[in-house]
């Protein structure tokens, strides 16, 4: 039985207009979705508050069943997802898989949540039993973004729910339906009480609402650093906690003992994975001056033998450009690098929204594909010749997501990493990478720090209440 019906997806009557979900490989209409106004989010916060209360009250083994059956059912109905988010977000299947991997693993990852010890007995001066224990925020808002749509939605979704919260959700239009209306089909199946979840597709406009709304005292924000500076602002105005995961520009630095065979691969798959679309892509390939001519020419030859297409239809190894906005972006530094100097070693050419894997050779600080984020399939390779001039290069620019680094010597590797600002390393490994049981987050123009996993769960989505209790009335002076 399909999960995912179009005629009941969205419960509540939204207000504001109809949206096309287009298929970027292909042009075609998916599928209609009623957008929502801002009247529409005022109304779903105040339900969402409403049913609030009688959930963060049930016992945490309730809470725990239904993200449990929800974790089952993104396996259950793992084919009926995939196909969307093949098809609605151009994922290639492989990753589609992913997506839903991690989906079901933030579920049951979440559901352990709502068993947590909650508090702590503290010491006191007074006679009487002095605690902490942490309660739920509310409502928590989150807005997600169309890159890896599923993923984005429920690490914010499911643990905030597990903790005893209510969630209004505003993903993406473009992925309205596996960013969100599977969401909701998924909880309402598992069993999920009415008025808890939210799902409401929309623009800027719904966006703003939620943020300012007073039934909502965190958002959870994913998307590009300039958005994620308006969203900070606006919920600074509102003294609202805010958690922002933004953009990138992640360094993978080669060490002149690297395995240039093996790292080739690793190269590859950190920049072109679901063509750069990723805030954690491989933005910048810092390789050893030994290593560099064979390292460009290598990558791009392994740029040249990809598989560009249809990723529903055809077996590729990248799919299409979300759309042709995102495309003129990519395309446009593409080519303003290479009119400052850039070699094009491989790519730079698209057809429709497919653009070819690229490799730019020859770039320096004032390269536009090497100093900003691109959000697509672009490598940008640089040379240094030390250590120190590895750390600083890693360390330049604003954003301070990810990092990668390949060294056969792990201490040295270790050591690097200490050296350059980020909120994840890897050694040996390029700069995506994902798991439901570690911490997420990056800093400086990156975002606030890690927000997803285990205790950042927590800090995230419930807040510190501080209990006395006396055995007598408390006697004061006057």
């Amino acid at each position: 039985m399909a999960l995912l019906d179009p005629n009941t997806w969205q419960s509540r009557a939204l207000s504001g207009g109809e949206y096309a979900v287009t298929e970027p490989a292909t042009g075609d209409t998916l599928a209609s979705v009623t957008l929502a106004s801002a009247e529409d989010v005022t109304a779903a916060a105040v339900s969402a508050r409403a049913a609030q209360t009688a959930w963060a009250r049930a016992p945490h083994f309730e809470r725990a069943a239904v993200l449990r059956r929800a974790g089952d059912l993104f396996a259950a109905h793992a084919a009926e997802l995939r196909e969307w988010i093949v098809r609605e977000s151009g994922s290639i299947p492989g990753k589609a898989d992913f997506e839903l991997h991690v989906a079901a693993q933030e579920c049951y990852e979440a559901a352990a949540l709502a068993s947590r010890p909650t508090g702590q007995v503290l010491p006191t001066e007074a006679p009487r039993l002095s605690y902490t224990r942490r309660v739920p925020v509310g409502v928590v808002g989150v807005i997600s973004p169309f890159n890896a749509p599923l993923i984005l939605s429920i690490r914010s979704v499911a643990p905030a729910l597990a903790l005893g919260n209510a969630v209004v959700l505003k993903p993406d239009p473009r992925t309205a339906v596996c960013g969100g209306l599977a969401l909701a089909a998924v909880f309402a199946e598992a069993g999920l009480p009415e008025g808890l979840l939210h799902v409401l597709p929309g623009g800027p406009e719904a966006g703003q609402a939620l943020v300012a709304d007073s039934n909502v005292p965190v958002i959870s924000f994913t998307g590009s650093t300039a958005a994620g500076r308006a969203v900070g602002e606006a919920a600074g105005r509102h003294l609202k906690r805010v958690h922002l995961e933004l953009g990138g520009n992640s360094a993978l630095v080669v060490l002149e003992d690297a395995d240039i065979d093996a790292v080739i691969s690793t190269a590859a798959w950190g920049s072109f994975f679901h063509q750069g679309q990723i805030c954690m892509t491989t933005g910048r390939h810092l390789v050893h001056a030994s290593l560099y001519e064979e390292y460009v020419e290598r990558l791009a030859a392994k740029a040249d033998s990809l598989a560009v297409g249809d990723p529903h239809r055809e077996q590729v190894h990248l799919g299409p450009i979300i759309d042709q906005g995102q495309l003129a972006k990519v395309h446009g530094l593409v080519e303003a690098s290479a009119a400052r100097g850039a070699k094009v070693a491989a790519g730079g050419t698209h057809l429709e929204l497919f653009y070819r894997p690229t490799v730019l050779a020859g770039v320096d600080d004032d390269t536009p594909a090497y100093a900003e984020e691109v959000f697509g399939p672009v490598a940008p390779v640089r040379s240094f010749t030390t250590a120190d001039e590895a750390a600083a290069l890693a360390s330049a620019g604003p954003y301070g997501l990810s990092l990668g680094i390949v060294t056969r010597d792990t201490a040295r590797g270790l050591d690097l990493a200490e050296r350059i600002p980020t909120g994840i390393a890897h050694i040996n490994d390029q700069t995506v990478n994902d798991e439901a049981v570690a911490p997420f987050g990056g800093i400086a123009a990156s975002g606030t720090g890690a927000r997803f996993g285990g205790d950042a769960n927590l800090e995230a989505f419930t807040e510190v209440r501080w209990t006395t209790v006396r055995g007598d009335v408390a006697g004061y002076p006057f």
